[in-house]
């Protein structure tokens, strides 16, 4: 497999080896970066609305849920679905050359973490593929923390950051509810082929 520049601004060429023969794609980063987020999102709402229900028909106390942890140094599962939202969003907006809309962290129900989720996949739908073209090319700084910051091109940036962070973080949520019994499977991270 090979990727380099394709037809257009903001346009990749990529080529897949399919049995002895290649054939080329052309792969956008909005392609890259809006649908996979979108889908990851949507299916962690639906994980969030699987875990409301358990507690309720279980008379568990939600923050018994939102408040879970697999060790004391991690962050509970409030914080997980919030990250996923910030690095969604920071991540698609930086690639736009923009700022995310701010969102507080301040949710305390699975209500608030849903519509948290799908206030951000309404932003993600409002960045068009125009607003990313040549993105992969642009210089993105990003804080990671103690007051330190890296810097990297917009498709790596993309890949190797803003995607395994999301799913990370969502990968954590849905495990912090199926260890709490939560009956959750592949697909419900996954989604519906």
């Amino acid at each position: 497999m090979a990727a380099g520049m394709g037809d257009g601004p903001g346009v990749y060429r990529l080529t897949v080896s399919l049995k002895a023969e290649e054939q080329p794609m052309d792969l956008s980063m909005h392609a890259v970066a809006v649908p996979p987020l979108r889908r990851t999102l949507s299916n962690l709402a639906g994980v969030l609305r699987k875990g409301q229900s358990h507690a309720e028909a279980r008379g568990i106390e939600p923050q018994v849920l939102l408040q879970s942890r697999l060790f004391p140094d991690m962050f509970p599962l409030v914080r997980q679905v919030q990250i996923a939202s910030d690095i969604a969003r920071r991540g698609v907006a930086r690639l736009a050359g923009g700022e995310a809309p701010a969102m507080e962290d301040n949710e305390t129900s699975f209500g608030e973490l849903i519509d948290r989720l799908e206030r951000t996949i309404t932003y993600l739908d409002s960045v068009s593929a125009e607003l990313l073209e040549g993105s992969q090319n642009r210089q993105v700084t990003v804080p990671i923390g103690r007051g330190e910051t890296i810097t990297m091109e917009g498709l790596p940036f993309l890949t190797t950051f803003v995607l395994p962070n999301v799913y990370f973080h969502c990968t954590t949520a849905y495990d912090l509810l199926r260890h709490n019994g939560v009956v959750l499977g592949k697909r419900d991270f996954l989604g519906e082929p």
